[in-house]
């Protein structure tokens, strides 16, 4: 089970209180992981206990997705609410300036926290915001079939699907390269976090006209993309490089848009190596 923390952040008419569930394991300086739009921090189950052999790692459910609520007093899910907040659950839990590691819209916020000077390294895994506008209408088109498919199933059909490799694919093949290797429990509940995330809609519309288009300089930075990712093409690296020239560009053979699952052993040595 999940640990929570709440915390007050400001927001229109004045403080709040926000709340952010989370998992943490494991002993050193401090990791902090965030996961992609629709997702929750179960992505990162399958490199937890690798990572955790040398860092202290905090995995966290992004506002309005997992078990987190949305964020209060009508603040909006972009990332000038969203790292704020991130900033303000790493000092509730006692931490200073984290190593960070995103996945997609995680990847985007784990640059954004470095550009504000807020961790000590960040590794950024098929991160949102390096997109031409025809390559976001294809991603974020996706995503909302995803979205609506996720919603439309009775939860039985779901659970039948998930006990056959061939099922996981057809539940899981658009974000995995290798679904076949997810737990038949792991994508029920992934996709049941995907139906009721609660922050869906008002995070893809605050990515709409999302670029990220400044250096993060002063502290390690790797951007890693899968050659098999079906939701943000890979020649979105080679513009991130061009946007961060002091950034390592990682190539992840045989891995999807959340490669974690694909090659945990490989993407735990990126974050790792990036870390140290």
């Amino acid at each position: 089970m999940a640990a929570q923390a709440s915390f007050s952040i400001d927001g229109p008419g004045g403080p709040h209180t926000a709340t952010l569930a989370y998992e943490r394991v494991g002993a050193g300086e401090p990791l902090l992981l965030l996961h992609g739009i629709g997702h929750h921090w179960q992505a990162w189950q399958p490199v937890l206990q690798i990572l955790a052999t040398e860092r202290d790692v905090i995995a966290v459910d992004l506002p309005g997705f997992g078990t987190s609520p949305a964020l209060p007093g009508g603040l909006a899910h972009g990332l000038a609410s969203v790292v704020p907040v991130l900033d303000a659950f790493c000092r509730e839990l006692g931490v200073d300036r984290p190593h960070v590691a995103g996945n997609s819209l995680g990847g985007l916020l784990a640059l954004a926290m470095g550009r504000e000077k807020l961790v000590r390294s960040v590794t950024a895994l098929s991160p949102a915001g390096f997109w031409s506008q025809a390559e976001r209408r294809y991603a974020f088109g996706t995503l909302l079939a995803m979205r609506k498919g996720a919603q439309a199933m009775p939860l039985p059909l779901v659970e039948r699907l998930a006990r056959s490799a061939a099922g996981r694919a057809a539940l899981t093949g658009t974000i995995y390269a290798r679904p076949g290797r997810r737990s038949p429990e792991a994508v029920v509940a992934e996709t049941l976090a995907l139906r009721h995330a609660t922050g869906f809609r008002e995070t893809l519309e605050a990515g709409r006209d999302v670029l990220f288009r400044d250096d993060v300089p002063e502290i390690p930075v790797t951007v890693a993309w899968g050659t098999r990712d079906r939701i943000l093409v890979r020649r979105q690296g080679v513009r991130a490089k061009r946007v961060l020239p002091a950034a390592r560009l990682v190539r992840l053979p045989g891995c999807g848009h959340v490669p974690m699952n694909d090659d945990p052993a490989l993407v735990a040595r990126v974050i790792l190596d990036t870390s140290r």
